[in-house]
């Protein structure tokens, strides 16, 4: 990999993690998109891809989210089981849509939460 694409990756991930930490998002809104654009991995990898990334990240902003206090464990813990399970079927049915298809998906649910978030 050339030193190029690890500065690329590096701002992506740096991005994503303080928007993560900062607003609780970033995951799959400013990784997906990055990983695709600049980093030129297919749909379906950047998706995977995307969802291993959002795991530490979201384990530290987490942690301290917790230490201040600003987290609701139990609210948390029973969203995340619910979670589990919408997130295997997601992934499942992921599978088997085109690239072309979930890349309009994936437009058409960010245009949403962004008007949503601005409404």
């Amino acid at each position: 990999m050339i030193l190029e694409d690890r500065v690329k990756i590096g701002i992506l991930g740096f991005a994503a993690g303080l928007i993560n930490g900062l607003l609780g998002i970033g995951g799959g809104t400013i990784i997906i998109p990055g990983l695709v654009a600049l980093v030129g991995l297919a749909q379906h990898q950047a998706h995977g891809t995307s969802l291993a990334i959002i795991l530490p990240t979201a384990l530290i902003s987490s942690l301290l989210y917790g230490l201040n206090k600003s987290m609701n464990l139990g609210l948390a813990a029973q969203v995340a089981l619910s979670g589990m399970i919408g997130g295997y079927l997601g992934a499942r049915l992921m599978s088997m849509i085109p690239a072309h298809s979930l890349r309009r998906l994936f437009g058409i649910f960010m245009a949403l939460a962004g008007l949503r978030m601005v409404i």
